[in-house]
């Protein structure tokens, strides 16, 4: 049994101007160097926003806040309202700093729209299902706390209305609704007092806050207009009146109310016995406040600083590979596949069932270091205890698709075996090709172990789904070693064919493929066949090759496979080839 945790769908072109979507694309299936020189150099040249000639680099260089307000303008000039809407209102309060400004530096609709898309589908808790539960939850928020926090402003600008939305209605609340008197619990200081209306908010628990977390809010102005508020004693109306609403301690003569406001802290709760340690507590409530007013963390955190700052982690071994497929002629389609040996998993006991649990980060960034897109998932394995010895040696498979714009990216991923605690990274410069119209090309080879057509209702959704076939690609390990077959298994093989000529007259292509499957022994040719675009009926200008081979077949060896394409109106040709081997 298989469970898959986040997963991410991915956005194709139908037609070259209709989206699709590609998904689910996250399962388990079973089955750098460091530029140093480049570093001295710029630490030998002295200051490194200055060039050779001792002039500065406008790019190295900070902005002056004129450059800034500049960047701001032109920002707002060039994004339309809806997108400054999304940003500014939608996602205000969940999306983080990094993503904030990933996104002002996008330089086009298209691709603010895949963004916006992976936005969601990177907090998406069930991917499996066609809807995205976090997002249609946060638009519940926002239109609950528009229709309960108003206060004349949008519910969602409030104070309450902000925490609702990152944190989801409360556990607990505590209502004061009118103020009025109120009975100050021990640690508050004791004693009777008058309150402005106030609430305070109960969480058991929030992600990277912690437990128990109570958030007060009061009303000051008796307008409706709720704030958070760090100091307790805010909501006391006779805070500021002479020998009114005393503590106990005051009541009993063994303090006095001005040494609440020449004590220090932020909070002028006056002395009392539960109290002492009251700067201490201060502090974590401090740290609270910081953190209840950033966006909820990323989800693999701790992941994604390996990424960030590139550390070298080689703890957990795992192979990763990449395959590019055409969607429209500036989107490809960037399936990357990674492989992890059950060995190389901690399982632990569950209830009789052996259960092994991994984390996935994975980020696409440009030459300059914007981030095109990223992934995280949680995902486990489930094997009967008795079975784990016996698939020691199988692996797990894990799918993401990317729609990606053709050019030069580095590619960064890091798998985290959460029983055993071991973390391992990979990096990777990926050139995403260009399927341009002039010019014959084709998709990667991919040499799959399974590969069949979908239901009509699945197609293009699905976990390790191309276009209507189910294609789950064989990873090659790191070490070099070639993909391999068990004599009792099936091997296939996927590719599409794109920009073939159309004769002019007959309005069709006309093209041969010639699939060979050499010996690199011999180097000779043992299983040979060739077809044709006339005996495929109705083809146009792109074509999918798919073929099916049993290793039963081949003798114990190593194979290459040479698929040969020959269009016969252009006269092009391309001739891709992929090496497995047969035990």
């Amino acid at each position: 049994m298989f469970l898959v945790g986040s997963r991410y769908r991915v956005l194709a072109f139908l037609l070259a101007i209709t989206f699709g979507m590609f998904g689910p694309t996250a399962a388990w299936g079973q089955d750098s160097k460091t530029q140093d020189s480049k570093a001295k150099a710029d630490q030998s040249s002295g200051d490194s926003s200055k060039d050779s000639a001792g002039q500065v680099d406008p790019l190295k260089r900070p902005l002056s806040d004129k450059e800034k307000k500049a960047n701001e303008k032109r920002f707002k000039q060039e994004v339309s309202g809806s997108y400054k809407k999304w940003l500014d209102e939608d996602v205000r309060w969940i999306i983080t700093d990094e993503e904030r400004s990933a996104f002002r530096q996008l330089s086009n609709d298209e691709e603010r729209d895949q963004f916006i898309e992976a936005f969601w589908q990177r907090r998406d808790p069930t991917p499996d299902t066609i809807e995205n539960e976090f997002k249609e939850e946060h638009y519940r928020r926002i239109a609950y706390a528009n229709e309960h926090f108003a206060a004349g402003i949008p519910g969602w600008k409030t104070d309450r209305g902000r925490m609702y939305i990152m944190y989801g209605p409360a556990d607990e609340i505590e209502s004061h609704p009118s103020g009025g008197s109120y009975e100050r619990p021990m640690e508050e200081g004791g004693g009777s007092t008058s309150t402005y209306p106030f609430e305070d908010w109960r969480y058991r628990y929030i992600e990277g806050i912690g437990q128990e977390v109570i958030i007060e809010f009061v009303d000051t102005c008796m307008c409706g207009d709720y704030h958070m508020t760090l100091d307790r004693s805010e909501k006391d109306a006779l805070l500021y009146t002479p020998n009114a609403g005393l503590t106990l301690y005051e009541q009993m003569g063994m303090a006095n109310k001005t040494s609440r406001f020449n004590g220090g802290g932020l909070e002028r709760l006056g002395v009392g016995p539960f109290n002492q340690d009251l700067q201490t507590k201060q502090f974590d409530r401090l740290e609270q406040f910081a953190k209840l007013n950033k966006p909820p963390a990323v989800k693999f955190k701790d992941l994604e600083e390996i990424v960030s700052h590139k550390i070298t982690v080689n703890l957990m071994p795992f192979d990763v590979r990449a395959d590019f497929v055409k969607v429209t002629s500036d989107t490809v389609l960037t399936p990357i596949t990674i492989q992890v040996k059950n060995r190389d998993i901690t399982f632990v006991n569950k209830e009789g069932v052996q259960r092994g649990t991994v984390n996935i980060f994975g980020r696409v960034a440009t030459l300059s270091g914007r981030i095109a897109q990223t992934f995280e998932d949680t995902v486990q394995v489930d094997v009967p205890a008795e079975l784990l010895p016996k698939t020691a040696e199988n692996s797990q498979v894990y799918w993401k698709a990317l729609p990606l714009r053709p050019g030069h990216y580095r590619l960064d991923v890091v798998v985290k075996d959460v029983n055993g605690d071991r973390v391992g990274n990979w990096s990777k410069s990926l050139m995403v090709p260009d399927f341009g119209d002039e010019r014959l090309t084709n998709s990667s080879l991919i040499v799959a172990d399974q590969m069949y057509p979908v239901a009509t209702k699945d197609i293009g959704t699905g976990s390790f789904v191309i276009g209507t076939m189910k294609v789950r690609p064989r990873v090659p390990s790191a070490d070099g070693k070639p993909i391999s077959f068990k004599r009792n298994q099936k091997m296939n093989f996927w590719m599409q064919v794109y920009n073939l000529s159309v004769d002019e007259k007959t309005h069709k292509p006309s093209a041969t493929f010639e699939y060979d499957v050499v010996n690199t022994a011999t180097n000779k040719a043992v299983v040979h066949t060739t077809e044709s675009t006339e005996q495929m009926g109705n083809v146009g200008d792109q074509v999918t090759l798919q073929k099916s081979l049993s290793a039963s077949n081949l003798e114990p060896g190593s194979y290459r496979i040479e698929i040969k394409v020959n269009d016969n109106i252009s006269k092009q040709t391309v001739d891709p080839t992929a090496t497995f081997t047969v035990e």
